[in-house]
C-alpha cells in the first residue's frame, strides 16, 4: 500500500504502517550515523542532554557526500543499519519513532520497536543521488567536527521508503522470503 506521512511521526501514525508499505515522508527528519550515535550514547551515559529531542522523530542513517555548488546536499543514500543496533533500543526508549537505513536489524532492536511502537524504513541503497532530490533543506545542528557524520536536520518532500519492520514486529525481510519460497 502507498502512504504519505508527515515527520515528525506520531505513534498513532506509526501503528498504521505495515511491513511492505511504500511510504513517502515529508517534513523534518534527522541524520546520524555510527560516530554520531556513539557520541549520543556517551552523552547519555554522562547524564547530559542530547542535541536533539528524539520524541516522535525519525533518524536517517546517512552521511551525505558534500553538496555540489547550488545543491542542498550531496548523495544521500542510506548506510547499513546494523551498525546502530547497539544504540537503537536506548534511543527508541527515549521516544524515537522511526529509523531509515538498509539491511537487517537485531532481535533486540525489533523487540524495542514493538515495545515503543516504532518503525524501520529502508531507503534504496545505491540511489543516493535520486534520494537527495527529495531533500529541500539540510543544516548541521550538532557534532560538526564529525564532518559527514554530523547530525543534520533535513526538510524532506516525498522521500520514498519502504516499511521493512513495522510496530508489530512484522519483518518484510522474512515474510518476503517466505512468500518467494511458496512460489517454488
Amino acid at each position: 500500500m502507498e502512504k504519505h506521512i508527515t515527520a515528525p511521526m506520531t505513534k498513532e501514525t506509526a501503528v498504521t504502517l505495515s511491513a511492505g508499505d511504500y511510504v513517502y515522508i515529508s517534513g523534518t527528519i534527522y541524520t546520524a550515523r555510527d560516530a554520531a550515535h556513539k557520541r549520543m550514547f556517551e552523552t547519555l551515559k554522562e547524564g547530559e542532554q542530547l542535541p536533539i529531542d528524539l520524541e516522535n522523530n525519525i533518524i536517517y542513517y546517512l552521511g551525505p557526500t558534500p553538496a555540489r555548488e547550488g545543491k542542498v546536499i550531496g548523495s544521500a543514500g542510506p548506510t547499513t543499519s546494523s551498525r546502530m543496533d547497539k544504540y537503537a533500543p536506548t534511543l527508541l526508549d527515549m521516544g524515537q519513532a522511526g529509523m531509515i537505513g538498509k539491511g537487517k536489524r537485531s532481535e533486540e532492536v525489533i523487540k524495542s520497536m514493538v515495545k515503543n511502537q516504532a518503525v524501520y524504513f529502508a531507503a534504496v541503497g545505491g540511489a543516493g543521488a535520486l534520494l537527495s532530490k527529495c531533500i529541500k533543506k539540510a543544516e548541521v545542528i550538532a557534532y560538526e567536527d564529525l564532518g559527514t557524520e554530523a547530525i543534520r536536520k533535513l526538510e524532506v518532500e516525498n522521500l520514498p521508503v519502504i516499511v521493512v519492520i513495522d510496530s508489530k514486529g512484522q519483518n518484510l525481510y522474512e515474510t518476503a522470503i517466505d512468500e518467494y519460497l511458496k512460489t517454488l
